[in-house]
């Protein structure tokens, strides 16, 4: 299996609101990629998740992957919580319906395709690779224009 270390981040103006997610895909062969898109009205989890669904979706192959966010929703929602949902039949502790449920099923089918570790990391600390995806979203979530490249400006 190859090995990938992905860096994800999503933004929301208004929760819901127009919304961005960016990725950074790091191959172990040196290649990297930037990946980012927005949607008009959605919510800022939705984009944490559906960054990480898309990055993970892009690669070619199956791949041993560090995925790195600083979404706790995401990271907890991947490793601690789905089990119990699962179980519950899609009911949280509180036993109503998870929300982004289907978004939950798409990750949970790429983790049985491919190897993933998840890491939170704390976001606007200084991490470079996490503060490129936060720039990527937060361009998608002001413009949703996936024709330039926010970072060079192209």
């Amino acid at each position: 299996m190859k090995k990938v270390t992905i860096y994800t981040d999503g933004a929301c103006s208004g929760n819901p609101g127009p919304g961005g997610w960016g990725a950074v895909i790091l191959h172990g062969s040196g290649e990297e990629k930037e990946l980012y898109g927005g949607e008009n009205s959605t919510t800022n989890n939705r984009m944490e998740m559906i960054a990480a669904i898309r990055a993970l979706e892009d690669l070619r192959e199956d791949s041993t992957v560090d995925l790195y966010s600083d979404s706790q929703y995401l990271v907890k929602g991947m490793t601690k919580w789905i089990d119990s949902w699962i179980k519950n039949e899609w009911r949280n502790s509180e036993k109503k319906p998870v929300k982004n449920k289907e978004l939950w099923i798409r990750l949970l089918a790429l983790s049985k395709q491919h190897k993933i570790s998840w890491y939170w990391v704390e976001g606007h600390a200084g991490h470079d690779l996490n503060e490129r995806a936060d720039r990527l979203s937060k361009f998608q979530c002001k413009t949703r224009d996936t024709e330039r490249n926010p970072i060079k400006g192209e």
